[in-house]
């Protein structure tokens, strides 16, 4: 496991150049260049130094990101930058008050029983598909009866193991050690299992799985499956739609060729559809007028399409542009329905080769 004087090199490739700016979401609503990576590794530069210590106001600093990865695909010096940033939150867990607490609630007890709280158990089946819900599926369970609706219409069966947590909170926190356990126990139980994909409804976890390094060629999120079945989706009435592309989505292009499958849909792309929605799991509660900030955004580009739909394949991006929503229009006017691509796609009154 790296330390953050390992990176000394990668800190100091940054040139400053300040490119970083205008693709941040966080910058754009700031101003603030602490906000922005080249503000932060001066910081960090700061603490290889001896000049500054790793503590909570710089931690603050660190807390302030997305996670949407913007900065290091348009760095120039090609600079990891997520990475970089979760090793030295990783070490500012280590020797704080505030770390011990974190870790205690994400320890795989304590974590577990949380999600229980939501829950609903796994039941596992034989099948050639092994299907990772993730734990938003304890609080978006429709999405798993959609997927399983869609796939047995084609005489498809799923197999739905009890996963630990695919590792995001904990990477996006700096527990390593909690992120290293988890990778551990999913690799093991993925691997007792023959299965020709591991299938996902949620954009984080397939970025996250996608980085597992005995099973990654096999992960394939519900977009990309679904059209490569070639199924056709007929709507009884007309639906109008929009879609927000998750950060952590690498490739979109499934989503066109679903529509193309669609009938009596309609869609209608709204400005900047994959710029962040600002939620960002653990990012919405330590920075709460940020995250409103930009999911008010996001939101108010969706009601410009005149849409009723917005579909997205990321669990946070819903509570993202639910939050905006809420924020822009209020709780008792009507808005459009947030929903998962494969929740909307299963609400179609025939579903056929």
């Amino acid at each position: 496991m790296k330390e953050l004087k390992d990176y000394a090199n990668e800190i100091n490739k940054c040139s400053k150049c300040g490119l970083c700016q205008s693709v941040c979401p966080i910058y754009k609503e700031t101003g603030n260049d602490c906000s922005v990576s080249r503000g932060k590794f001066v910081m960090l530069e700061g603490v290889l130094k001896g000049d500054l210590k790793l503590n909570k106001n710089i931690n603050k600093y660190l807390e302030m990101c997305l996670k949407c990865g913007k900065c290091t695909n348009f760095c120039p010096s090609g600079i990891d930058v997520c990475e970089i940033f979760r090793t030295a939150k990783h070490e500012y867990l280590k020797t704080s008050l505030e770390g011990k607490i974190i870790r205690l609630l994400q320890s795989k007890i304590v974590f577990n029983n949380l999600l229980k709280i939501f829950n609903r158990h796994s039941k596992s089946k034989n099948g050639n598909i092994l299907y990772f819900a993730g734990c938003a599926e304890k609080i978006f369970p429709n999405n798993t009866y959609a997927i399983k609706k869609i796939l047995n219409t084609l005489n498809y069966e799923i197999s739905e193991p009890d996963f630990d947590c695919c590792g995001v909170p904990f990477l996006a926190s700096g527990n390593l050690e909690r992120y290293e356990e988890a990778l551990h126990k999913n690799t093991e139980m993925i691997n007792k299992f023959n299965s020709d994909y591991i299938l996902t409804d949620c954009t984080s976890c397939e970025d996250a799985l996608k980085h597992y390094p005995e099973i990654n060629k096999k992960v394939i999120n519900t977009g990309d499956f679904i059209k490569q079945l070639d199924i056709k989706f007929s709507f009884e009435q007309k639906q109008t739609i929009t879609f927000h592309k998750p950060c952590h989505l690498k490739d979109d292009s499934f989503f066109k060729s679903l529509l193309d499958k669609c009938e009596n849909v309609e869609y209608r792309e709204m400005k900047d559809y994959d710029d962040c929605c600002g939620f960002a799991g653990q990012f919405a509660l330590t920075n709460r007028k940020l995250s409103t900030e930009i999911s008010r955004k996001k939101a108010q580009n969706a009601l410009d399409t005149g849409a009723n739909i917005i579909v997205t394949t990321c669990p946070a991006c819903i509570l993202g542009l639910k939050q905006g929503l809420f924020k822009q229009v209020g709780l008792f006017k009507k808005k459009p329905k947030v929903m998962y691509l494969s929740e909307f796609l299963a609400q179609a009154k025939l579903i056929t080769k």
